[in-house]
């Protein structure tokens, strides 16, 4: 089996655990926040989907791919990621579109060093485990907010 499909398949495993929590969540939930942390379950979410698409764009040169990354730019929860429905079309739109990426990408690109001001030089494989670890770590945030958040 070729890199590709490997670590597309590692990323379809991975973000189970991101789509796991997103079938579960309700509109009122998006302003939850974990006691007096600054981030809100819209904005975690809104920020996956938005980092995923700057991955396709920087790492793997897809400048077609259009995202404003607003959680980025801001930096911080403004409050306006209030839209379950809206939230999960990006998610979808994101994940689709690495998923699409990663098909494409040719066996000798991935040992391809890439250097971005957020991670440094990396492999594309190596950069990739990086989106991985992101996704899967907001979504255990996202996961501990909607539980116990309020």
């Amino acid at each position: 089996m070729p890199t590709s499909q490997h670590l597309q398949a590692a990323y379809i495993e991975a973000r189970t655990r991101l789509s796991k929590v997103t079938e579960t969540l309700t509109p009122t939930d998006l302003s939850k926040k974990l006691g007096t942390a600054p981030n809100s379950i819209g904005f975690l979410l809104q920020h996956i989907a938005e980092v995923e698409l700057l991955f396709c764009k920087n790492v793997f040169g897809h400048t077609e791919v259009k995202v404003v990354a607003h959680t980025v730019i801001d930096q911080k929860d403004t409050g306006v990621w209030r839209d379950l429905t809206a939230i999960q079309n990006l998610l979808a739109e994101s994940g689709q579109t690495i998923a699409s990426i990663m098909a494409s990408v040719a066996e000798e690109d991935w040992s391809t060093q890439i250097t971005t001001k957020e991670f440094g030089t990396k492999t594309k494989a190596e950069a990739f485990g990086r989106i991985i670890s992101h996704t899967a770590y907001h979504a255990g945030q996202v996961a501990m907010i909607q539980k116990y958040g309020s």
